[in-house]
């Protein structure tokens, strides 16, 4: 290994940390009334550092098991259950009646807080949807409209007689870039064109549909699913946490139980995974820095990056962005992909729920405006006062802070543990325990210790809001 190298890696890391000096927290990002916590924000900041700090110092010191000889088969983790029919085409309903109430409020609908297509795009679909792939099981794999749609037209197609040929090969070096690309243009009109919902986010998720559907028919379904359709492959990657998961081919409709976050041991771990695991960490930290007063004064106010606001986010997600990934990849020099990997997608979970669970609770209450008046066209379908339903937060805020702070530490213990739980796999317990394993592994520390401190600080500021697109 060389020293120097881990070392210098180490020293970039470590400026992050240098954040918590800057002013005091005045309002939990996505928090909805200010509170003022019992303890200054340095106090919780340094805190958490120390708490992952320490939870990586046990993990690398403790003595890791033997592993079992070789040829032994691996241990049962639990009988596979056969998800009913009933689920699983309801499920198929569910997803194509929402994605047919986007394209008719799309075309033929008017705007208001009851508008489907932020609803179920960016609460229930990009929030909802991915907790739920992260912390249950695979939703998804029967929900997604897309694979519905393209099951639909290839039943029309062959009942017209029109037969399609074989799908074309895949192309191996493709691996899962297609869908880390579309990846990028999701977080693109999230957080830099700011298409909150309406029109625009209806017609990008028509747009999408056609990719989508095109790549099945072109390439297979299975395939382009497995390797080039963003959801499906963003929240696969996320399931990997899942108590839950798919055994075998989907329409087998096999799903086994196993402990949590055994498939984040086990799994292969491609480098094109570990970019998608660290554009998602990098995206939500980049959303909560993009609302602090700092951000603000920096790069709005000053204008040092132009007027033209899209210009502005770009250059500045892509500079952050891509320097969160140039940092990964190194980590993962040092150590493996699969270690830096499977540390590193508890910490987006944990940050995804820290950051978006009071979005999801608050204005996942919109669905109650939207069955009352579905086209947007003033109706009144709901009896009673529910056409006046106003939403709330219904947790006090001392109790989200809290499940805030308890998210990104916890995912960080956790991925802690999965980053060297995996090493050992890889290199074996003699390779990654003494004082020299311990140098080599302070890189990924470092980076947990400094993404740590960097989140809880963008909790802590000002949220500055910025009207969005719609």
């Amino acid at each position: 290994m060389n020293r120097h190298r881990a070392a210098r890696a180490a020293g970039a890391l470590a400026a992050p940390l240098l954040l918590y000096l800057f002013p005091q927290a005045v309002l939990a990002h996505q928090l909805s009334e200010r509170y003022e916590a019992p303890l200054p924000l340095i106090a919780y900041v340094l805190g958490a550092a120390l708490a992952v700090a320490m939870s990586f110092l046990f993990v690398m010191v403790r003595k890791s098991p033997t592993p079992p000889p070789a040829g032994r088969p691996a241990p049962q983790i639990g009988l596979p259950h056969h998800v009913p029919g009933w689920l699983r085409y309801g499920l198929q309903a569910v997803g194509l009646i929402a994605w047919l109430w986007i394209v008719a409020q799309t075309f033929v609908g008017g705007s208001g807080d009851g508008d489907v297509a932020s609803l179920f795009l960016w609460v229930y679909g990009w929030v909802g949807l991915a907790l739920i792939s992260a912390l249950i099981g695979p939703m998804w794999t029967w929900l997604n409209p897309f694979a519905t749609i393209h099951q639909l037209l290839s039943a029309v197609a062959n009942r017209i007689g029109i037969h399609g040929g074989e799908p074309a090969e895949y192309p191996e070096r493709l691996g899962r870039w297609p869908a880390i690309a579309g990846f990028v243009v999701v977080i693109w009109v999230e957080l830099v064109f700011r298409i909150a919902g309406g029109q625009p986010l209806g017609l990008f998720m028509i747009a999408y549909t056609f990719v989508a559907v095109a790549g099945m028919a072109y390439f297979g379904r299975d395939t382009w699913l497995a390797q080039g359709e963003t959801f499906s492959v963003w929240f696969e990657v996320l399931g990997r946490l899942a108590p839950l998961a798919v055994d075998d081919a989907p329409e087998d409709a096999i799903v086994v139980r196993r402990p949590f976050a055994a498939g984040v041991l086990v799994a292969p771990w491609t480098r094109d995974e570990l970019v998608l695991v660290a554009l998602a960490t990098g995206a939500i930290i980049f959303d909560g820095l993009s609302q602090t007063q700092i951000y603000f004064d920096t790069f709005v106010v000053s204008g040092s990056l132009g007027a033209d606001p899209i210009l502005r986010d770009s250059i500045t997600a892509a500079v952050f962005l891509g320097g969160i990934v140039f940092v990964v990849l190194a980590v993962s020099q040092e150590l493996t992909v699969r270690a830096v990997a499977a540390g590193l997608l508890p910490v987006a979970v944990g940050y995804l729920i820290a950051h978006y669970l009071t979005f999801l609770l608050v204005d996942g209450q919109r669905i109650i405006i939207a069955l009352n008046d579905p086209l947007l066209r003033g109706d009144n379908l709901l009896p009673g006062n529910w056409g006046f339903y106003q939403t709330i937060s219904f947790i006090p805020t001392s109790i989200l802070w809290t499940i805030q702070l308890a998210a990104v530490v916890g995912g960080h213990i956790v991925g802690a543990w999965a980053g060297h739980s995996v090493l050992t796999q890889d290199e074996g317990p003699a390779l990654v325990e003494g004082r020299s394993a311990i140098l080599r592994q302070l890189p990924l520390a470092i980076l947990m210790v400094a993404l740590t401190s960097l989140t809880l600080w963008s909790l802590g500021q000002a949220v500055i809001v910025t009207a969005p697109a719609s």
